[in-house]
């Protein structure tokens, strides 16, 4: 395990429990205490937890740890993942995402597939989203048309929301909505932790014709605080392939198509 993470890993360990003990940590990471608390100094630095003699707390800590520090899960599955998806867009198409780690793999593997980077009479793709991060990632694009929504931004998932956002996206429609979740069920449906993310992701599925959920295994059969939509309004779930047989088998039974990478 990398430094990288290690940070990860302890980012949770404080998100989950409120706390961590440097042995506690130590034994979880295979590392020594010193290494462990070298790596909460360094968070700590960052103002992302509250050191203390043994450990350290959650402090301003968010359920939903920053982006950047949930990048290193699962990331085989989701460039995986993003490659399926990227198959779905043709040119000329319009596309929304949300934030997410997912998500933004999937807006860079359409963007750097060659077909959209010819610089025609016309933009390949108009892509509108939320989310600064993949904003600024497809400005140098000059074969995408870029729509940015307004709004206020949270530094846990990179995403605008409230009024400003939802106005904008209520003037568009979109042929593709690609999801990134925090939990999605086939019974209950697609979720966010946040309520103001899960607003705006309604609001950007409401507005496409086909609405695919892109996230890895480890999501699947859960929920989270706030619903963003019932499993009704999934067309298509892109998922890897350590998911589990019966979980996959409901959502189709639920009129979703599950593809497996």
């Amino acid at each position: 395990m990398d430094r990288h993470e290690r940070l990860n890993t302890l980012l949770e360990m404080i998100g989950q429990q409120g706390r961590v003990e440097v042995d506690q940590a130590a034994e979880k990471l295979s590392v020594s205490p010193a290494t462990v608390r070298r790596d909460l100094d360094h968070l700590a630095g960052r103002q992302l937890l509250t050191r203390t003699r043994g450990g350290a707390l959650a402090g301003n800590v968010a359920y939903d740890l920053p982006g950047r520090h949930r990048a290193a899960q699962h990331t085989v599955e989701k460039r995986r993942i993003a490659e399926a998806a990227a198959r779905l867009v043709d040119r000329g198409m319009v596309i929304g995402f949300n934030g997410g780690t997912t998500t933004t793999e999937v807006s860079r593997a359409i963007a750097t597939r060659p077909e959209f980077n010819d610089r025609g009479s016309s933009p390949a793709l108009t892509v509108v989203t939320n989310a600064v991060n993949i904003a600024y990632e497809l400005t140098v694009r000059q074969s995408i048309r870029l729509v940015s929504t307004g709004g206020v931004a949270r530094p846990q998932s990179f995403e605008l929301t409230g009024h400003l956002a939802g106005m904008v996206l209520e003037e568009v429609s979109l042929d593709l909505a690609f999801l990134g979740v925090d939990a999605v069920d086939p019974l209950r449906g697609a979720y966010a932790h946040h309520e103001a993310e899960a607003a705006i992701v309604k609001l950007l599925a409401h507005r496409a014709k086909k609405v695919v959920v892109v996230t890895d295994s480890s999501k699947l059969g859960g929920y989270a605080f706030a619903r963003i939509c019932p499993t009704l309004d999934i067309d298509l779930l892109i998922t890897d392939s350590a998911a589990e047989p019966d979980l996959v088998s409901a959502f189709e039974l639920e009129g979703v198509r599950v593809t497996l990478v």
